[in-house]
């Protein structure tokens, strides 16, 4: 067997990706938080601070209000990257971090089996920093048979390179890229699932701007 310089073989690397055409849903998915710690934000330049913790946040409470089962882990905590952002451990509460060693998370036997325990096939993933932590996990879970989805816009990287480079990587091994706002939108599905509706409506109110503020006229309105 012929192998590239990356050990894959040329069948291998032949083989298209399968493609995935059912819809996120919240009996089918799973959320990994990777990394979200001071001190790999402090060099994150592809997208702002502000506008990542938003995402993040953002993220991160629609995975609560759907019941979706939960990952977070973080790197080194105590000796190098500091704790997971305080935003994200609210928004997330019973939700215990795993702290590890390994750039690649997914070689850590905790968080691996954490996923495996989910049962669910698709794995939503995002994180700092694209090009390593977020994308090394990424890669082993497509390996394993998951349908990965990485979340663009509450990941970030060194710079717009890193982090454009790094997803462009991930689509070609397989997995869908996506905003956090379409997560959101397709758990919902239907703005008659009263179970969700007033969580989702939180959640725009508070993390989209335009949108929140739309909600907020259309309610002053009907309200004259």
């Amino acid at each position: 067997m012929l192998l590239s310089a990356t050990g894959v073989s040329a069948t291998q690397a032949a083989t298209p990706a399968k493609p995935v055409y059912d819809q996120l849903t919240p009996e089918n998915s799973a959320l990994l938080l990777i990394d979200y710690q001071p001190q790999y934000v402090f060099a994150t330049q592809s997208i702002s601070i502000d506008t990542l913790v938003n995402n993040a946040v953002a993220l991160t409470e629609t995975a609560q209000a759907f019941k979706l089962p939960t990952v977070i882990t973080t790197v080194t905590s105590k000796a190098y990257g500091g704790p997971v952002f305080p935003q994200i451990a609210a928004a997330a509460p019973g939700v215990d971090v795993i702290d590890r060693t390994r750039i690649n998370a997914w070689q850590d036997e905790r968080v691996r089996d954490a996923i495996h325990k989910t049962g669910r096939k698709k794995l939503i993933i995002a994180g700092l920093w694209t090009d390593n932590c977020v994308m090394l996990p990424a890669l082993a879970a497509l390996q394993e048979g998951y349908e990965v989805y990485v979340v663009t816009d509450a990941s970030g990287d060194m710079d717009a390179e890193s982090h454009e480079r790094a997803v462009q990587r991930l689509v070609q091994a397989g997995a869908v890229p996506i905003t956090w706002l379409p997560v959101l939108l397709e758990l919902q599905a239907d703005w008659t699932q009263d179970v969700t509706h007033g969580a989702v409506s939180g959640i725009i109110k508070n993390h989209v701007g335009a949108m929140g503020l739309g909600m907020f006229y259309k309610r002053a309105m009907s309200s004259q």
